[in-house]
């Protein structure tokens, strides 16, 4: 079958690859979505086990259509009883990014209008529509004029992992979450700091990765799962299947200046089983003076809505003085959509990328930190080549 998983803006390739381990097959790379064809099982497979997936969708339909009385037509050729059967609730969920389309609300409602239509005029038992929790879900994507109608196999979108009970102000979303550390390659070979933690997120996603644990583990519920089709025997399987798994030997440590956002990432933490693996304390970035020899950092500091220009500047000096003088022989990895606050952090980014939080534009920044001045560090690592390529020259002269 031919399948959509939809994602956050700069996280095709890592869900690309994620699609990929699974085994699907001819893939498509769009903006924050990919297409592949799979079976069933791949399909499951795709909710239960991609960390940057937000839903995963089947396609009925894909038409050309300029007005919403053309999506009425459209929608109305299609067998319902194939997809709507024995009386099902449904709902439906329009994105329209469109100059034809201005209201995915309309949009939603003609095709609600074209469904029941389409069963009586056949003289059939017309279905309900159920917002919460509906048996079928349907999503209705519309580009310019290019309109995919599909089933929604997810339901809730899958950022809703179900361990996060407690936030903070702005909680990053576990997609977002789980996308940032698969972009550093990181797989638990190292210790794991968010010295910024609010309620925990990236340290519960960085140890989920560590071990290998599914995101889906938390899960109550799937809309795959009120299918006629639904094969609860092959869902066990996959969803029981610990072969995966493996071990960690280090720990996540989060700290933060607020007490309230520390409790709230140990309810977090203990909800997803995963108190073992992750230490917390309240201590402000500035006073942190100790941390493992060898880790990775990464980290969502304040964008600056709710700071004064001056804190805001503070912060992100505090943030570059912290990597220089703490963390050194560390990657330190910072999401923010503040340009004037990364200048403050005084250090040269080894790589970029743009990445959205929300409907924020954000950079995610890389910077390689080491002992010393840039070229002492630089003439320290190339010491090793140079000798060795010295030696390979002097050997085959003699």
């Amino acid at each position: 079958m031919e399948l959509i998983a939809k994602t956050l803006f700069g996280l095709e390739d890592i869900l690309a690859k994620e699609l990929i381990e699974l085994g699907a097959n001819d893939l498509i790379i769009g903006n924050r979505m990919i297409s592949f064809t799979g079976d069933k099982a791949l399909l499951y497979k795709s909710n239960y086990h991609c960390r940057t997936a937000l839903r995963i969708l089947q396609p009925i339909l894909t038409f050309p259509a300029k007005n919403p009385d053309e999506v009425y037509e459209k929608v109305k050729t299609i067998d319902w009883n194939r997809y709507i059967p024995n009386k099902k609730t449904f709902a439906i969920d329009a994105v329209v990014y469109s100059e034809a389309f201005t209201h995915s609300k309309f949009v939603a409602y003609r095709v609600k209008d074209a469904i029941v239509d389409w069963f009586t005029e056949r003289e059939q038992p017309r279905p309900s529509v159920r917002l919460n929790n509906p048996d079928i879900q349907l999503h209705i994507h519309i580009s310019h004029t290019g309109c995919t109608l599909a089933l929604d196999s997810s339901g809730e979108s899958l950022h809703k992992r179900g361990y996060r009970t407690e936030d903070t102000e702005a909680p990053l979303n576990e997609v977002l979450a789980a996308g940032l550390i698969l972009k550093t390659g990181w797989k638990g070979e190292s210790a794991f700091v968010d010295p910024m933690c609010g309620s925990g997120t990236l340290l519960i996603e960085s140890v989920l990765i560590a071990l290998n644990i599914a995101p889906g583990v938390f899960r109550s519920h799937y809309a795959f799962e009120k299918w006629d089709d639904f094969d609860s025997d092959l869902f066990e399987q996959i969803s029981t299947d610990d072969s995966r798994e493996r071990p960690f030997r280090f720990k996540a440590y989060g700290s933060d200046s607020s007490p309230k956002a520390i409790q709230a990432a140990m309810k977090n933490v203990k909800n997803a089983g995963l108190s073992k693996y992750v230490e917390l304390k309240v201590l402000p970035f500035q006073e942190m003076t100790i941390v493992p020899e060898k880790g990775i950092l990464i980290t969502n500091p304040p964008y600056g809505e709710r700071l004064t220009p001056r804190d805001l500047t503070q912060l992100y000096s505090i943030i570059g003085e912290r990597l220089k003088h703490v963390f050194s022989g560390y990657d330190a990895w910072i999401i923010s959509s503040n340009r004037d606050g990364f200048d403050h952090i005084g250090l040269k980014p080894e790589a970029r990328y743009k990445l959205f939080n929300g409907s924020l534009e954000c950079e995610y920044r890389k910077y390689k930190l080491f002992e010393g001045k840039q070229k002492e560090f630089k003439r320290k690592t190339l010491q090793p080549t140079l000798k060795k390529h010295s030696n390979t020259f002097n050997h085959s002269k003699t």
